[in-house]
């Protein structure tokens, strides 16, 4: 059987630093959270087609828990270094020429992830303020009405912020020849 490229070890790659490491256990967590999800939709099931007597909570429930593993996805994907890559070229050049390479990536990286944490923002001024400036949280509209979508777009702000940072890390560390 042909094996895959050669990789040292599960975990964060060791230019993700401390941050890198923070994040890579937090995955553990939301881990967990699709695990939750799959048993709120199993309970789920049993309470509608065995009892006849479903609940209000139970999708909106598994789709925050799966909607916030989702967006937490791409920041422990950042930290690993496994995010999506076209390496054509990149596995074409020579070790040098991809640490210049992991630099700029890791920098424009930065940058996009900063205009989505931005525009993050911009979504929470609405999903959780009020015109005068008192905290309300943005909810489903659902019989339950949970304040769901107000809390997913606060996470996927700080979310953004934290990417920003940690591709920061990563583009200094890339300068630094820490690989």
């Amino acid at each position: 059987m042909a094996e895959g490229p050669p990789h040292a070890e599960a975990g964060p790659v060791r230019a993700a630093g401390l941050l890198g490491r923070v994040i890579d256990r937090g995955g553990y967590l939301f881990a967990a959270g699709i695990f939750l999800a799959m048993l709120i939709l199993i309970q789920e099931v049993v309470l509608r087609y065995v009892f006849n007597s479903p609940t209000i909570w139970a999708h909106e429930t598994t789709v925050f828990l799966s909607g916030i593993a989702f967006v937490y996805g791409g920041l422990f994907c950042a930290a690993r270094d496994e995010h999506i890559r076209v390496v054509l070229i990149y596995d074409a050049v020579p070790p040098a020429i991809r640490r210049v390479f992991d630099i700029v990536i890791s920098i424009v990286c930065a940058l996009a992830s900063a205009f989505f944490a931005y525009a993050a923002w911009l979504m929470v001024e609405r999903a959780a303020f009020r015109p005068d400036g008192s905290i309300r949280l943005e909810s489903s509209g659902s019989a339950w009405d949970p304040v769901y979508p107000g809390l997913l777009k606060i996470f996927l702000m700080l979310v953004m912020g934290v990417l920003t940072l940690q591709f920061l890390v990563l583009a200094w560390n890339h300068a630094r020849g820490r690989r």
